[in-house]
């Protein structure tokens, strides 16, 4: 039996965190309208419809989905989502090719030995197979996001970029909230170890690592204090914190 979505209603302010399969997307109130930022796997959607109803509010109040990036456990129900709702998707351009492809993205090392040398990623892993990780459709008719299409956005997030997991990452600052998505720029927990704690994730799903490392110093800029990630749970405090932390891990 399928494990049940976990809601978490205002991480931040007006923020709200669906997670499943230790996968997260983000709910952004404004007003009547919601930004849904990452769309997870595709076990997720009827979570977030879920969750929608919970707040009183129904699919047809998304206007947008942001997408950190292309990778298929953040582009899951894109395209349902696109299909069935005319929902535009927006993600940067340098991540078009992936989120059409999902499967087929760079990374520095091969993935096959990681569940033997990290056994604690093999709960993590195999959740997200159940969720669909092995069979999510790509989409190609995306919308570049920038500062000008992210300025009309529910939530008027400003995109930072924060290259290395992959070419086109971004990171999504609200800035009114104190809060930071950080996909997976910076995450809590990551599904390639079993790994708890502020990160970057391994090179077994990393483009450049190194590059990976430097954009760290973008988020820890970032006027916020609350930091939302892919994969774990929140980082409350200064983000510096975190991204001091996550420099000192080994890179696995």
């Amino acid at each position: 039996m399928m494990e049940a979505a976990m809601f978490h209603r205002n991480e931040a302010d007006g923020v709200h965190r669906v997670e499943h399969a230790r996968v997260n997307c983000y709910l952004v109130e404004d007003g009547p309208r919601l930004l849904l930022i990452d769309a997870g796997l595709p076990a997720m959607w009827p979570m977030v419809r879920a969750a929608l109803g919970e707040l009183g509010r129904s699919p047809r109040d998304i206007k947008a989905l942001a997408i950190t990036h292309g990778h298929f456990d953040h582009i899951g129900f894109a395209l349902r989502l696109q299909q069935d709702l005319d929902v535009p998707v927006l993600l940067d351009p340098a991540d078009a090719w992936i989120a059409a492809h999902p499967y087929r993205y760079r990374h520095e090392r091969a993935r096959l030995f990681y569940p033997f040398r990290y056994p604690r990623s093999v709960p993590v892993l195999t959740r997200m197979a159940l969720a669909g990780a092995v069979a999510v459709r790509g989409i190609d008719n995306v919308r570049p996001l920038d500062a000008a299409t992210a300025a009309a956005l529910p939530g008027r997030p400003v995109p930072v970029p924060t290259p290395g997991h992959t070419d086109g990452h971004v990171a999504l600052l609200l800035p009114d909230r104190g809060t930071v998505v950080t996909g997976d720029a910076l995450v809590t927990l990551d599904p390639y170890t079993g790994i708890a704690g502020p990160q970057i994730v391994s090179a077994a799903a990393t483009a450049d690592t190194r590059q990976a490392l430097a954009s760290l110093d973008a988020i820890a800029a970032l006027d916020a204090d609350v930091a939302l990630p892919g994969h774990g749970d929140p980082w409350r405090g200064r983000v510096a914190d975190a991204v001091a932390e996550a420099k000192r891990q080994r890179v696995t």
